[in-house]
């Protein structure tokens, strides 16, 4: 009456107990075909029994090797010795061994198994003349196993079989699922990401869930997907694994990975799929009310998502979708609401992994370690290096270690760059070319910086800057303190780009479009023959330079000159040769740290410039005479020796920074408004006689004009073309302002307003300071004011305000809790001693406490 279904080994995940006569072709035929499309092995029938073996032999030993017991009572189930004997043996197992059993009561009542009573009494009759201590043993197997926690069919569900079995299937599922997976020992601190992605999984939730996995290659995505999948999956009615999405949708096409997802879940080999749009047909129709769990490895396109897991309505409740990318874009597409990105490893873990790979335990000999350090660092947390490199070297000498490290200072590690170049090659053009920017000029860069640089050079820069970060090609990062946001990017992708710059020629350096090596950049330049390969330059100044090379560069867009200097501080400045330095009129963005002269060369055109970045310049004026520049949009001069400048020459001009020019007597703008400049930065350009040019100044966003020791707040800000623009005002540290004018009223689209004019004569705020509507900040630090006015409560978007040693304020308005949007307020070093009760309508607040 029993048989296996399973392999050759013996092993059952369940054994089914059950009369033939009442349900072999109905119920328990449903209930085995639905075990076995949750994966579950069960011993059912008795058509595959080993020939010349007695029956009851090899059904005992079945009952042994099985995890779980389901036992199917019926009508007639108590009229067979067969079945009663498997019984005895079942929850003989179930006594000693602690295998669990099940009751599944299919026509009859609990207790009339528990008592042989009703119809099961009847069927018990037919014993009544047997071995009375077996009938003995036989009552109490009854009894004990109706005891047990199981299923009435005719209360649970309304009867209904289907809703029953599916119960059943679920909860074998969960008794078989094992309590502590043994997770490979070699997958060093997976536990700790895979716990890390519990909060998206949710697995008891009913909702079905797409969850994003996103890296950069090699850096152990599919790995973790692996660990999540082998642990969880048998909390699943089907499940898939499509591996390498990429790369077989694009050999084979779509529609055999829908075959796969299909065959895989439904546990059905003969499925076929003709095309993607039948799969997808099939897909809807066949995976609807089935709980799920798919993960789709290494997707690289949108498309891949819509044919293979659609969208939630394809699944049944409790389903879970893992997609593993290095596009965060792909999962953006698709609406994927839980995503989480995959660290790299720490170093602790990333010394376990290398020890465990070269050296088979976990601490290397004593005189590897100094190696063993160099390889890590080489690696930089990289789990797919640190793999490789252990493995290479696993077994070598310390010399053999010591040629394979120097080895890769000048031949990357190629298994390691084929992984991660997959990212590049799916690039579009243009991207690429940014891609490659960044790995040989720009990581490290703030952002705005680099924006600036690659817009100048005719690129889309933030959209750009954009797909990299999704693609897990850049890491683009906010510094807590200073709020500054950089780009950076993995020591290996930098690697990967300047192999992929310099690979076809690596002996030629003329011929390379970028140039960054300051040995070969001297070569190329002392080589004063032409050249129109090289598109961007990187050097640091030297008095043996030969830079009159540079004019020979016809299609350079780019000269970066001392950013190193820049980055680490003031160097003094390099004298040269005024006469013999030209700049090609290629040139879009120019930056020259501690340019040395007091003008631009007279034979620079700078017709095509975009940016000019001279900070800590010895440049008085920009020209000897004058010239206008077109396509000038970003001109920087910070701490430079500059006089005068006339705005009429830039007629493009976005963005203006003279921070710290202090010889600055005067700005013009001739000819009329200037209606680009969205940002100007004066701050200590003390020498500046009058600001008044501001007025003109027609679309200006930002304006900072600290430490300029101004007498009085500048009506031409309240009055000017920019009163419209304006959203951030920054008048701190000019203490002899001592009125702010009621036209202040006029800057409606102000955001962040800088008042902290470091114990000024101000007292008192206008009314009028009410009008902006659109403040968000307020700095009033280290004034004198005695009050705060009244209007002040109907600036509703208002979210800090820092009053911070203003020791003459006594008190605040009564209606600030007005104040719905406010979530920061400073009143450290005042003289205020309690706060207006409508305070406590504001949630949220945070009000720091002052200083001991």
């Amino acid at each position: 009456m029993a048989s296996s279904s399973s392999s050759a080994n013996n092993k059952y995940d369940v054994f089914l107990s059950f009369c033939g006569e009442d349900t072999r072709k109905t119920f328990v035929d449903h209930l085995y075909t639905a075990l076995d499309q949750w994966g579950i092995c069960t011993f059912k029938d008795d058509e595959r029994l080993e020939k010349g073996k007695r029956i009851n032999d090899e059904l005992l030993q079945a009952i042994e090797d099985s995890r779980v017991y389901i036992i199917v009572f019926s009508k007639r189930y108590a009229s067979s010795s067969w079945c009663l004997n498997e019984l005895l043996k079942i929850m003989e197992c179930h006594k000693t061994n602690g295998r669990i059993a099940f009751p599944v009561f299919y026509d009859v009542d609990p207790s009339e198994v528990r008592k042989q009573t009703g119809s099961v009494g009847e069927a018990f009759a037919i014993h009544t003349n047997k071995n009375e201590s077996e009938v003995g043993e036989w009552r109490e197997a009854l009894k004990d196993a109706a005891n047990l926690s199981g299923w009435d069919l005719r209360k649970t569900a309304d009867g209904h079989e289907a809703k029953v079995i599916k119960l059943i299937t679920e909860e074998v599922s969960l008794k078989l699922r094992p309590i502590d997976i043994n997770i490979d020992a070699s997958l060093v601190g997976i536990k700790q990401r895979m716990q890390d992605l519990d909060s998206c999984l949710k697995i008891g939730l009913k909702d079905v869930r797409m969850i994003g996995i996103k890296g950069m290659g090699g850096a152990g995505k599919t790995t973790l997907a692996r660990a999540i999948f082998d642990k969880i999956a048998f909390d699943f009615e089907g499940r898939s694994f499509v591996e390498n999405v990429r790369e077989k949708a694009s050999r084979s096409g779509l529609e055999k990975l829908q075959e796969q997802v299909l065959r895989d879940v439904l546990n059905n080999k003969d499925i076929t799929v003709s095309g993607v749009h039948e799969g997808k047909r099939l897909m809807k129709k066949m995976l609807r009310g089935k709980k799920v769990l798919v993960v789709l490895d290494d997707v690289n396109h949108k498309d891949q998502l819509e044919m293979l897991v659609g969208d939630t309505s394809w699944f049944g409740p409790r389903s879970r979708i893992i997609i593993t990318t290095r596009d965060g874009q792909v999962l953006e597409a698709h609406k994927v609401e839980w995503k989480r990105d995959v660290n790299l490893l720490t170093n602790e873990e990333a010394i376990c992994l290398f020890n465990r790979h070269a050296f088979r335990k976990d601490k290397p000999p004593k005189e590897f370690e100094k190696h063993s350090q160099k390889v890590l660092s080489y690696a930089s947390g990289l789990p797919l290096t640190i793999k490789v490199l252990g493995s290479d070297l696993c077994g070598k000498d310390a010399s053999e270690w010591a040629d394979a490290l120097e080895r890769l200072k000048t031949i990357p590690l190629k298994e390691t760059l084929k992984i991660l170049e997959l990212s590049y090659e799916n690039l579009e053009e243009d991207y690429k070319e940014i891609f490659l920017d960044v790995a040989c000029f720009l990581r490290g860069w703030e952002k705005d910086d680099a924006i600036r640089m690659l817009e100048s050079s005719g690129f889309y820069a933030r959209s750009g800057l954009r797909v990299l970060e999704q693609k897990s090609l850049i890491t683009i990062s906010k510094n807590t303190f200073s709020g500054s946001t950089t780009i950076t990017m993995h020591d290996h992708l930098v690697e990967m780009g300047m192999n992929i710059v310099r690979r076809e020629h690596p002996e030629e350096p003329k011929k390379h479009n970028l140039l960054w090596v300051q040995k070969e950049i001297e070569h190329v330049l002392s080589d004063n023959t032409g050249n129109e390969a090289v598109r961007c330059i990187d050097l640091e100044n030297t008095p043996s330079i030969y830079l009159e090379g540079l004019g020979n560069m016809k299609k350079l867009r780019c000269l970066i000159v001392d950013r190193g200097a820049f980055t680490n501080g003031f160097n003094g400045y390099v004298k040269i040769d005024e006469a013999r330095l030209h700049f090609p009129n290629s040139l879009r963005y120019l930056f020259w740290y501690n340019y040395p002269h007091w003008c631009l060369p007279k034979t620079f055109e700078a017709n095509n410039l975009v940016a000019l970045e001279m900070r800590r310049s010895n440049i008085v004026q920009l020209w000897e005479g004058g010239k206008v520049m077109e396509k000038l949009r970003f001109l920087d001069l910070g701490r430079s020796k500059l006089r005068s400048l006339d705005l009429g020459l830039t007629p493009k001009l976005e963005r203006l920074n003279l921070f710290g020019c202090y010889d600055l007597v005067k700005v013009d703008v001739d000819g009329g408004c200037l209606k680009s400049l969205v940002y100007l930065n004066l701050d200590y350009c003390s020498s500046l006689k009058s600001v008044s040019f501001i007025e003109q100044l027609e679309s200006l966003v930002v304006l900072n004009i600290c430490v300029l020791g101004l007498m009085e707040f500048p009506g031409c800000i309240v009055t000017g073309h920019s009163s419209n623009s304006l959203q951030v005002l920054d008048l701190s540290n000019n203490p002899n302002i001592s009125k702010i004018p009621s036209s202040i009223g006029n800057l409606h689209k102000l955001v962040s307003l800088y008042l902290n004019l470091d114990s000024s004569g101000i007292e008192e705020l206008p009314e009028e300071l009410g009008q902006l509507e659109c403040l968000e900040y307020l700095n009033l630090t280290s004034t004198n004011v005695k009050h705060l006015p009244n209007s002040i409560c109907m600036l509703k978007r208002l979210k800090i305000l820092l009053l911070r040693d203003c020791r003459s304020l006594e008190k605040l308005p009564e209606e600030l809790g007005n104040l719905g949007c406010l979530q920061w307020l400073d009143i450290s070093g005042t003289g205020i001693t309690h706060l207006p009760q409508s305070i406590s309508l504001i949630k949220g607040l945070k009000i720091p406490k002052s200083p001991n």
